[in-house]
Parts: structure tokens; C-alpha cells; sequence
């Protein structure tokens, strides 16, 4: 039995109050968060002056991208994908995948981030091996792409569900990934379907992200993207569906009925001005909001409280209400909705008998002054490099800015090799 004892912290407590406190946690679990006496089996961290709040869930990502930040920016998004990304993206090796995760697992981790929902490929087990070894947790999928080697990439994530869905002592979570409505036919949607029907896995899409798509639909099908989906059969293995910028309310109603969970990317969606998600709407209709970064190459970085400031700010200018999202519920987007979004249970609470996955912020820095309100602090002004400690299913990955469980210059060094061998830079 492993204990750690985290004292006098500020706690962001399950029901939204913020109380100084102690937090237990027993092996992988929150035993007890209120007064706790000093336990000399315990590790002790000192929380004073520390904010502790669950850790950030970053709800859609492409993470080996981090070897495409900044390789090209300022293009439209078939642009972008066809006469760039993609080229590059076929000369990459399993070693590639594996290095541009690993970066992205140091970003992740240094900026507050607990678990992430990935879709990339191929050799989506090297991003696995990443989440292992890093001890963060990974809903991943292999991205199925019908145009581009179909059943070859659907017989890989066949065989990443068989290797991996519910490894590393259960923070590997893996869902079947079909890319979008304009990269896979018809017929292959209905095969991924079957396939992760069978598997009892869940699907995570890219779905209405930009006008193009919802044009380019209506033209091939006479139908919207949600209401082609639906016949596949798709919609009923519980859905995580990127983007939803461009929802009609038809399609709003098909979300509600198949409870579909919705990963929003504002930061993505307004670099390649695909436009915003209603996501005050989606709420209200009782759907799961979370929010994603996208991939390093859209974003392009992986930096979860911008995000979620992104989202909020994005919402309240657009339905033109202040009140819109308030600070808490900002939190909620990239903590507890997030961690429903992409399916996890017993995360994205400080509440006691859940997973311990908990960020330490410290609040010594300039932006966090005056500490009138640290919820509201964390949503509006904090940087995310005030994340001083985080622990993940009960064991420290960082402590006082200090990555435990990743060797941040090593990882730095062979993933410039990389890039370097993959660009002739």
C-alpha cells in the first residue's frame, strides 16, 4: 500500500467550494480530503500556497503532431491536409510516432494535463507505450482514413483494441477512430462500425467541422454529416465527436437522442477559421461539452487552460452574455465534462473514493495576484506553467516543475532527430 499526504493545499472541492485542506490518497484513490494528521507511512507534500484541483483532460488531440508545430500555418484546412500534412505525415516511422508522443506527453504533463483522447496513425501502440511509461492516461485510437489504405489501418486498430484497450493497470482506454465523413465511404463506416460493434468499443470522429464539410456532404449525399453517420450505425456505440462547429438543429436533436459527447476545439477551429461551437446550446440541450487542443500543427500547442479560457471567452462573445460559461463551469469543460467526454469514469473530481488525478498549482506568481478567487484566477489569468505538481492514478509524474517519470532532454533530443531526418532540416 502506497501513501501520499498533500497538506494545507486549496482544495477545489467536487461541489465548487474551495477549502483549505489535506488530501490523503491511498494507492490510486483520494482516501480522505479534510484535516489528516501527520502519517509517517505517508509522502508528504506541501501544499501550502498550492491550489489543488483535478487534472486537465484534454479531449481531442493528434499527439505525435508536435513534429508538425509550425511546419505549416495559415492555410486553409483541405489545403493544409492535402498538400501538406498528409505528404509529410507518410514518411513517418514508427520512431516518429513514438518521439512526437512523448513530447507531447511533456507538454501535457508541465502544463497541467492529466489524460488526453488521441487519433493519429499508424503505430498508434507507440503512443500507448508512451502512456505507460509517462503515467498519464490515453484514450486512443488508430485513425481510419477509407481513402488512404482502409482495411490495412482498420486491421490496426482492430489489433490496438486487442493489445491494449484496458492496459497499463487500466489508463489505456482505446475507441475506434474514423476519421471524418469526407476521408471514408460509405461502406467503410459501416464496416468500422461492425468492427467496433463487435469489439464493444466506442468511436471518436472528427464531425461538422468546417462549411466546406457540411457542403461537400449535402452535394454527395443530400444529407448533413450527423444525419449520414446515423445510418452507418456509428451513433450507437456512444460517439466522442470532435469539433460540431456547424450543427443544424435537426442534427442538434439526432446528438441529444444518441447522447453523443462533444470535444470542443476552439483554439483549432479558430486558427483555420472554421468558425465556434455553439457550445452554450449544446449544454443547455443536456449534451457532454469538453475540450480538446486539436493537434500542435493547428493549434499549435497543447496548452489545456488556454483552452478552456478560449472556449469560455469564445461562448460569451458569441452569445453576446457575460454569464454565458462562468469560471467554474470553465473548469468543469476541461476537467469533469472533458473526462465524460471521452469516457473516463472516477476522474475529473477531487471527491473522495475517486482515481487520484490531481494538479498542484502554485500560486506564488504574479498572475495569480491577488488571490481574491482561485477558481476564477485558474480560468482567466493563470499560466499554465504555474503547474507545479501532478499526480496521476495515485503516482507523481511532475513535482516542483520536475518530470518524474520522463526524461525531458532526452525526449527533446531524439525527437529533433526526427524532425530533422523527416524535413532535411
Amino acid at each position: 500500500m502506497s501513501k501520499i499526504l498533500i497538506k494545507g493545499a486549496k482544495v477545489l472541492c467536487a461541489e465548487g467550494s474551495v477549502d483549505v485542506a489535506d488530501i490523503l490518497i491511498v494507492d490510486d484513490r483520494i482516501a480522505t480530503i479534510g484535516s489528516v494528521g501527520e502519517s509517517a507511512d505517508a509522502t508528504i507534500i506541501d501544499g501550502r500556497n498550492k491550489f489543488a484541483t483535478p487534472g486537465l483532460v484534454n479531449a481531442h488531440t493528434h499527439a505525435s503532431m508536435t513534429l508538425l508545430r509550425s511546419y505549416a500555418d495559415d492555410l486553409a484546412l483541405m489545403d493544409w491536409l492535402n498538400n501538406h500534412i498528409w505528404p509529410i505525415e507518410a514518411k513517418m516511422e514508427r520512431a516518429d510516432i513514438y518521439w512526437g508522443a512523448a513530447l507531447a506527453a511533456v507538454e501535457m504533463i508541465k502544463s497541467g494535463t492529466t489524460a488526453f483522447a488521441d487519433m493519429y496513425g499508424p503505430c498508434m501502440e507507440e503512443v500507448a507505450k508512451v502512456v505507460d511509461e509517462s503515467g498519464m492516461r490515453g484514450v486512443l485510437c488508430q485513425g481510419l482514413i477509407g481513402i488512404f489504405d482502409g482495411d490495412r489501418r482498420l486491421d490496426a486498430g482492430t489489433a490496438l483494441f486487442n493489445e491494449w484497450h484496458g492496459k497499463a493497470n487500466g489508463r489505456v482506454t482505446v475507441m475506434f477512430g474514423p476519421h471524418a465523413v469526407y476521408t471514408c465511404p460509405l461502406d467503410y463506416l459501416k464496416k468500422i462500425a461492425d468492427t467496433a460493434s463487435k469489439c464493444g468499443a466506442e468511436i471518436h470522429m472528427h464531425m461538422n467541422e468546417t462549411l466546406d464539410e457540411i457542403n461537400g456532404c449535402l452535394k454527395e449525399h443530400g444529407k448533413r454529416p450527423f444525419e449520414v453517420v446515423n445510418e452507418t450505425g456509428l451513433l450507437d456505440l456512444g460517439m466522442l465527436a470532435a469539433h460540431c462547429v456547424h450543427l443544424s438543429d435537426a442534427e442538434i436533436d439526432l446528438m441529444v437522442e444518441k447522447k453523443v459527447r462533444v470535444a470542443h476545439n476552439p483554439g483549432s477551429n479558430m486558427k483555420i477559421s472554421s468558425g465556434i461551437c455553439p457550445i452554450r446550446k449544446l449544454i443547455e440541450r443536456g449534451l457532454v461539452v469538453g475540450v480538446g487542443t486539436d493537434g500542435a500543427s493547428s493549434n499549435n500547442n497543447l496548452d489545456m487552460l488556454e483552452e478552456i479560457r478560449l472556449a469560455t471567452l469564445l461562448s460569451k462573445v458569441s452569445t453576446m452574455d457575460p454569464l454565458s460559461i462562468p469560471a467554474l463551469e470553465t473548469l468543469k469543460l476541461g476537467t469533469l465534462n472533458s473526462a465524460k467526454a471521452i469516457g473516463l469514469k472516477d476522474v475529473g473530481e477531487l471527491r473522495e473514493g475517486l482515481k487520484a488525478d490531481i494538479v498542484l498549482w502554485d500560486m506564488s506568481g504574479a498572475d495569480w495576484q491577488p488571490n481574491y478567487n482561485p477558481i476564477s484566477l485558474l480560468a482567466y489569468s493563470a499560466q499554465s506553467s504555474s503547474a507545479d505538481t501532478v499526480i496521476v492514478d495515485g503516482q507523481v509524474l511532475m513535482e516542483g516543475r520536475q518530470l518524474k517519470t520522463l526524461d525531458e532532454e532526452k525526449i527533446i533530443a531524439e525527437f529533433n532527430a526526427c524532425f530533422k531526418r523527416l524535413t532535411g532540416n
